[in-house]
């Protein structure tokens, strides 16, 4: 007598767990072997000598200056990644929005705005006044943006949020420009600054940003299952037992921090949280439990790549890595409009 076996309910659970664990294990791989490349390449051509020698502390050449000022430079650009990447994750499901993005929905502009205004106006100078005066210019203008793309027919749909956001961006980069160009003594610090880049970074820089992206990172993460039930709707959600305004403003809140504390040091970089939470899906799935995650580290990896990129094909010059991630991002965003239209037609 043959018996039947039924197949298990949680086998595809469990080859999909495997998948994921086995794309973890690949993107950690990814994140050490750029790092290990961003502190080994530059427009100066450095031994492993050399490396370990800075890496020890000790500086007695020309090449292991180079390699000391890249430390910094790499960290910084990893924690930036990783901030962007999970920043436009959140906001793309606290939304429900594939095109949400800190640069796209105006937030990073905000925080930028808020600075120079800060620096022109208030002298501030302390780098803990220029990332707490950013993390305000982003929720103020993550605020207005969410406001007026909610406003008639249909509330925030993803078109009018991203119209809502380019004129948003559009508008504050002309207040950015009108700030700053009665003062010609700070104009070309602060327009260097704008393009978006991890160039002059320092250990300084790193350790004041580290606890804002600390509280952002570990906002993000709790939040991870209640952008689960939010993305059933706010109905079900709140018939699930979800306090869907609360968690909302929590997940917003952590996205605003990451968005506000790397603008305050690296400048403006966009399309970082637009492309990665995209790609992060195609490998891990819609579970924020994994796709945040992914998505920080996919962020640090876009990062870092970019960094590298600007530095090799520009030699003996440097490409900032804002100018890099737009020529990345900018066909990405017009792929992911015309899809989106589709679906809307």
């Amino acid at each position: 007598m043959m018996v039947r076996t039924i197949p298990s309910a949680r086998a595809p659970s469990y080859r999909a767990s495997g998948l994921r664990l086995l794309w973890l294990l690949a993107v950690v791989a990814s994140v050490g072997v750029l790092l290990a490349l961003s502190v080994a390449v530059g427009t100066r051509s450095v031994g492993w000598g050399d490396i370990m020698t800075a890496l020890e502390g000790k500086v007695d050449s020309i090449d292991q200056a180079a390699v000391a000022a890249r430390i910094p430079r790499t960290l910084l650009a990893g924690l930036a990644g990783a901030a962007l990447g999970l920043a436009g994750a959140i906001m793309q499901g606290v939304t429900r929005n594939p095109l949400a993005d800190p640069g796209i929905l105006g937030v990073n502009l905000g925080a930028s705005l808020a600075v120079v205004i800060g620096v022109v106006w208030f002298n501030i100078a302390s780098a803990n006044a220029y990332i707490w005066t950013a993390v305000l210019g982003a929720g103020v203008s993550a605020i207005f943006v969410y406001t007026i793309g909610s406003l008639g027919r249909g509330g925030a749909t993803p078109l009018k949020l991203a119209l809502a956001g380019v004129a948003t961006s559009v508008a504050f980069s002309s207040l950015v420009l009108a700030v700053v160009l009665p003062r010609a003594d700070i104009a070309g610090g602060i327009r260097s600054w704008q393009i978006g880049g991890v160039g002059g970074a320092t250990f300084n820089a790193v350790s004041h940003v580290s606890p804002f992206l600390a509280a952002g990172f570990l906002l993000a993460l709790m939040s991870a299952q209640k952008l689960n039930t939010l993305a059933l709707g706010d109905e079900l959600a709140a018939g699930l037992g979800e306090r869907v305004e609360l968690a909302r403003a929590m997940a917003a809140l952590s996205a605003i921090l990451l968005c506000g504390a790397t603008t305050a040091v690296c400048g403006p970089i966009g399309f970082v949280g637009l492309i990665v939470p995209h790609l992060c899906r195609l490998l891990v799935g819609v579970d924020h439990r994994w796709l945040l995650p992914f998505s920080a580290l996919a962020g640090a990896c876009l990062l870092l790549a970019s960094d590298i990129v600007g530095r090799i094909i520009a030699r003996p010059n440097e490409l900032e890595v804002g100018i890099v991630t737009a020529f990345v991002g900018a066909p990405f965003f017009i792929w992911i409009v015309r899809r989106q239209r589709v679906r809307d037609l």
